[in-house]
């Protein structure tokens, strides 16, 4: 009696398993290919509905695939998305800020921007731990819910020169998990 108890336990933990797997969001996941693994990112449309939208409409242009981490400080973020790896560069399209309640921990998804609020483009950063200076000023778009040991992997940059990284490490590709036919 005991062993059926424990079987019908374990069968059923596996059926909610892959029920939780089924659940995702295919069109609101990211899938993005660092040199060490795959980052697995829930998108959040709830809190950055426009943000959200222009980050999968450049990563179905592939817009992504190649860009280096261009500003990496250990023990805060890396930040990206500056197809010309200085930091100054961007897609051409500037965002209205999307600022929510959600806090900046460990695996949080945000835009980079200049001075001005409303200037998020294509850079994004992805917060290394917990940074709640950054809550409210930032916009958040997302959260690494699997291969968070892969971004810890990414090259650091020199902090005595603003996290500038050299021959950083890049995103080899980005894709939206909808996209991808495994």
């Amino acid at each position: 009696m005991r062993i059926i108890r424990v079987l019908i336990t374990f069968v059923t933990g596996l059926f909610v398993a892959g029920a939780a797997v089924a659940a995702t969001d295919p069109e609101n996941t990211l899938y993005l290919e660092l040199k060490d693994g795959r980052v697995v990112i829930e998108l959040r449309p709830d809190l950055a509905p426009e943000h959200v939208k222009r980050i999968k409409e450049l990563t179905r242009q592939k817009f992504y695939d190649g860009i280096v981490f261009h500003r990496v400080i250990d023990g805060f973020m890396a930040q990206t998305g500056d197809p010309t790896g200085t930091g100054m560069g961007g897609s051409g399209k500037n965002l209205k800020a999307e600022f929510s309640a959600e806090k900046h921990t460990r695996g949080t998804l945000s835009m980079a921007r200049a001075q001005s609020y409303d200037s998020a483009d294509s850079q994004f950063f992805i917060v290394l731990a917990d940074s709640n200076f950054l809550d409210g000023q930032y916009t958040v778009w997302g959260k690494v819910t699997k291969g968070m040991e892969f971004v810890d992997k990414i090259k650091k940059g020199d902090a005595a020169n603003n996290g500038s990284v050299s021959n950083p490490d890049k995103i080899i590709t980005m894709r939206v998990a909808a996209d991808v036919k495994e």
